[in-house]
Parts: C-alpha cells; sequence; structure tokens
C-alpha cells in the first residue's frame, strides 16, 4: 500500500554529497517542523524527468517559496554523485532545489511507490510523485498516473497549495 494523505513519512535516510563527500539526511529531520515539497521520479538524466519534471520545480521555485514552502526536494533512486551531478546540469541546484539519493531504494520501498521497467532497463525506481508535507505528515499527495508529469509537476503543486 502507497502513502496516502494524512500518513507520517516513515523515517529513512537519503543521501547528499557535502563538503567531505556523501552525508546522511534523515527524512524526519529534514521535515520536522516544516512545510517541505518532495518530488521524485525514476531516474537522473531519464527523458521525461530530465526535460520535463525537474524544470516544472525550477520555474514553480519562487511561487513555492510564496506559498510558503521552506525547501524544495527531489528524490531518485540514484547515488548522490549522480545527483549532484544531474542538480548542476538542469539548473535545480542553483534554483534552490535539494537534490537527494534514495540509493538503496528503503525510502522509496517504505513509501510504496517502487517499480520496475525492465524493458528499458530501470530495476528498482521509484514512481514519479510530488507531495507536500508538513511537519512530517502528507498534507498534498499527487501521484503522477501517465507517462508525463502534469499531476505531479511543480505548476501542479503550486496550484494545489
Amino acid at each position: 500500500m502507497s502513502i496516502s494523505v494524512g500518513d507520517s513519512l516513515p523515517e529513512a535516510s537519503l543521501q547528499k554529497i557535502g563538503a567531505e563527500g556523501p552525508e546522511a539526511v534523515s527524512v524526519k529531520d529534514l521535515t520536522a517542523g516544516r512545510k517541505v515539497v518532495i518530488f521524485a521520479v525514476p531516474g537522473a538524466f531519464t527523458p521525461t524527468c530530465h526535460s520535463a519534471h525537474v524544470p516544472s520545480f525550477v520555474r514553480s521555485m519562487e511561487a513555492l517559496k510564496g506559498k510558503g514552502v521552506d525547501e524544495v526536494v527531489c528524490v531518485s533512486v540514484n547515488d548522490a554523485f549522480v545527483m549532484k551531478t544531474w542538480g548542476e546540469a538542469t539548473g535545480a541546484t542553483e534554483a534552490g532545489i535539494t537534490m537527494l539519493a534514495d540509493g538503496m531504494g528503503e525510502f522509496t520501498e517504505k513509501l510504496g511507490l517502487g517499480f520496475d521497467a525492465a524493458p528499458v532497463g530501470l530495476k528498482g525506481r521509484s514512481k514519479r510523485y510530488a507531495m507536500m508535507v508538513e511537519d512530517g505528515v502528507v498534507k498534498v499527495y499527487h501521484p503522477e498516473t501517465g507517462k508525463g508529469c502534469e499531476i505531479s509537476g511543480g505548476e501542479a503543486m503550486v496550484d494545489a497549495l
């Protein structure tokens, strides 16, 4: 069963690249007492993720901040080195989006949002979604149902807030 509105996020450890290499980021610490938008993609540098999903949040950052969002986080089942490079390549890092790796898929699996797409070589990936979390509790949840990112994109989150 997957996460839904009203649920508390499960504790998990994500990763980012810090000054001395990979650093753990606790989901609990990330969201405690804060309003955080988390969006997830199946894979860094994959077509829709790279050309549509991340850019939708880059475009929406000012509006999201205007709605009281403290932080916007992109999560993917990739390693922290890939997420760092991808954030730089897309302008996400410069826009203020935090790029976090769910390297082993722990967070994704706890949310009930993992999937495999063997025909295109993806195993153990995250379904595409966006959510707004306040103090660790899901307040808005947009699971993507199609192949694009209309439901889970940045503009849809702005409209929901």
